[in-house]
Order: structure tokens, then sequence, then C-alpha cells
């Protein structure tokens, strides 16, 4: 019997590792679903970046800068939206979509700020509105502060950069064992859950977008860029830079965001002069995917002025 008890206990731990055990994806499978055009990547400063890169050349450019484990797909409606009076470009940050890892293994904010900029110099574009959601609020306003002449207007939606619990000044955070977990399982309804908190209409988060997550974050490497950019995610106190901002500032915020949290926006009202704040009723996260039409118009106004 013991030995019964034993046999079937292993047996259940072998089912449940089969269940969560989750493979990357292959290139190929990623590139027919994924990528528009083998054009649109491009070697920046030794990475293999998914750059996209639309509208007239001549135009004014934007520059979308998606936030933590997402990809420039979040940006689609906006993109397409845009790209009829601008030119929009969006990319993936390495380790994230369709970019590579990148080889160097760094990826702190200086790494990205130093990426941002050479896209920017390799695209022959020598000023641009930045446009972050989340983390890519972080790295737009960060670039913002240190090259102010490369930058016209800033758009932060729902901009990290603020100390919060786990995330402490002058202190990598402790990335917990079950995230370490993720670089071989990752089922997809854990990343359904996970997902959920982003978003107030539970109907935004589709079955083909929940896919579209699910499958960039299973690129070859791309687990392990994400653990590496939390661990190597050192805040210090944001405020001197943020308040050395000249560009024209726009912060977006939904109302309902579980991630980081309306009142947050008070800290950039006060630190960043002449800023001014949109929020956006029943909208989380994610306003550019959970209410796309919504969200662009208070920004269309303001890159009018």
């Amino acid at each position: 019997m013991k030995y019964y008890w034993i046999a079937s206990a292993a047996l259940l731990l072998a089912l449940a590792a089969y269940w969560l055990w989750t493979p990357d994806r292959s290139q190929a499978y990623l590139a027919e679903r994924y990528l528009r055009s083998p054009q649109d990547l491009l070697s920046v400063d030794g990475v293999q970046l998914h750059v996209r890169d639309d509208g007239p050349k001549g135009a004014p450019a934007i520059v979308l800068l998606h936030g933590f484990g997402a990809s420039l797909h979040t940006w689609e409606p906006w993109a397409q939206a845009l790209s009829k009076d601008f030119r929009v470009i969006r990319y993936d940050a390495p380790g994230s979509g369709l970019s590579a890892p990148d080889p160097t293994g760094d990826y702190t904010d200086a790494r990205s700020l130093q990426l941002l900029g050479d896209l920017m110099a390799q695209l022959g574009v020598e000023r641009a509105t930045l446009v972050g959601n989340s983390m890519g609020g972080r790295i737009a306003w960060s670039f913002a502060a240190v090259q102010p002449q490369r930058v016209d207007k800033l758009v932060l939606i729902s901009p990290d950069g603020f100390a919060s619990p786990g995330f402490e000044y002058g202190k990598a955070p402790e990335v917990p064992a079950v995230l370490q977990l993720m670089g071989v399982m990752l089922p997809r309804a854990v990343l359904r859950m996970n997902l959920k908190p982003a978003y107030v209409d539970p109907q935004t988060l589709t079955d083909s977008l929940l896919d579209q997550y699910h499958d960039l974050l299973r690129a070859p490497g791309a687990r392990e860029a994400m653990l590496q950019r939390m661990r190597q995610m050192v805040l210090t106190d944001p405020v001197p830079r943020l308040k050395s901002i000249q560009a024209p500032t726009l912060l977006l915020w939904g109302e309902q965001d579980a991630m980081i949290p309306l009142s947050n926006a008070q800290d950039y009202l006060q630190a960043i002069a002449g800023s001014r704040l949109v929020t956006l009723s029943g909208v989380g996260h994610l306003p550019q995917e959970e209410a796309p039409d919504q969200a662009l118009e208070p920004v269309r106004a303001f890159l009018a002025n």
C-alpha cells in the first residue's frame, strides 16, 4: 500500500508538471503570425529589434513605447489611426515580442534609453513625441529628462517610476520564486489570471488577445529577459528628473487602474511643470487596448495644439 501511494503521488506530480510545462514557441511559428515583413527586423546597437515604421516619413514623428510584458501590438488601433497624419514608430523592447534578447544581458533603464536614442538616429528621426504606457511611460519621461532636445511632447499613460510596495528606491526588487518558474511554466489559464486585473471590462481580454500575449511571451529567451529586466530595475527618486522635463506633457489614466492607481497622477502633476491630466472612466491599465477610441481622443487634441 505504501508503494502504491508513492507511485500515485509521483504520477500526479508528473501529470501536474506536464500540464504546467510551457515550452518556447519557435521563431518560425511566431514570425508567421506576428511578423508583418522581414524588413521590420532591424539591428540596432547589436540587438535585433522588431520595429514598425508607418505613416509619411516627412510627417512629425511619434514613438510608442509599450509596458512590461507587452509588445508593439498593444498600439495597433492607435498606430492605424495616427499614421494618417504622423510618422508612427513602435518597437518591441529587447526580449519582448519579436525582438531578440539583448546579447549584452543589460536590461537597465540606461540601456533602454540608449537603444531608443540609437533607433531614432538610425531611422533619421531628430525629434519625436514620445507616448509610453507603464514601463514605457518611465522610459519616455526618462528620455525627455536627459535628452530634451529630442522630444517634442510627452504622453504618459499610467507611467511607472515612483516607489511602490515591493519596489524601493536604490534597491533591486526580489523576484518571487513563483515568477522564476515562469521560465518553464506558463499555462494559458495562469496568464489569463495575471492579465485580467489590467482590464475593467473582462470582455476586452478576448481569446485571440490572450493567445497573442501567450505566444509572444513564449518567444525564445523572452521569459528569461523579463526576469532579468525585473532583477535589474533599480528605481531612484524620480522627482529631480521629472522637474527638469521641458516638453509639454499629457497624463492619461484609467480611473479604475488596478496596476498603477490614479492617485499616482498627483505626483507627476506636481513634478512636471505645466502637465495636465485626463482620466478615463470605466478604464483600467491599458486604455489603448480597452478603450482605444475614447483614449485616443484627448491625445489627438493634445497633439494638435
